[in-house]
């Protein structure tokens, strides 16, 4: 019995050893793959910012050559002003060399959308909830319109249709 219970203490010994072996292995492992994803993120990071030159240089670049464009033309509408000016012999009209704004294109205003869907919705949900279905389609319809101009009108003021409240 006592050899019996030797063998099984050595052979514990033994395994708990080798598991902490394996144990601290295993943590250099990770310890060793999470320097390389740090050193991974910090070389994507600088790639990232020299992108960002590139790209900075680029718009700089084109920006420039836009002016150039623009001040090109804007002479050369003065040139055809002039030439007009003395080809007429009487006053010039200027010539505007900006764009003008197009108009935003008016329909209707999600307050107007959420009172015609909630009324709707709240109509027919009236009218198969109470018994009377007249009086139950009138009551959903106004609470339902109103509810959908409420979350309409909310919409309005987050898309800058309508001032928010101050």
């Amino acid at each position: 019995m006592k050899k019996i219970l030797v063998v099984l203490a050595l052979s514990s010994v033994m395994f708990a050893c080798n598991n902490k072996a394996k144990e601290e292995a295993a943590l250099k492992q990770k310890e060793a793959e999470k320097q390389l994803a740090v050193k991974a993120v910090k070389d994507s990071l600088r790639l990232d910012s020299f992108k960002k030159v590139e790209v900075a240089k680029k718009e700089q670049a084109e920006e420039a050559q836009r002016q150039a464009e623009l001040a090109a033309a804007r002479k050369a509408g003065a040139r055809s002003s002039r030439s007009y000016a003395a080809s007429s012999g009487g006053s010039s009209s200027s010539s505007y060399g900006g764009t003008q704004p197009t108009a935003k294109k008016t329909g209707w205003s999600d307050a107007a959308k959420g009172t015609v869907i909630g009324g709707a919705a709240g109509a027919v949900g009236g009218a198969l909830i109470d018994k009377k279905k007249g009086r139950g389609a009138v009551i959903g319809g106004l609470v339902g319109a109103g509810g959908g101009y409420l979350i309409g009108r909310g919409e309005d003021r987050k898309s800058g249709r309508v001032q928010p409240k101050n």
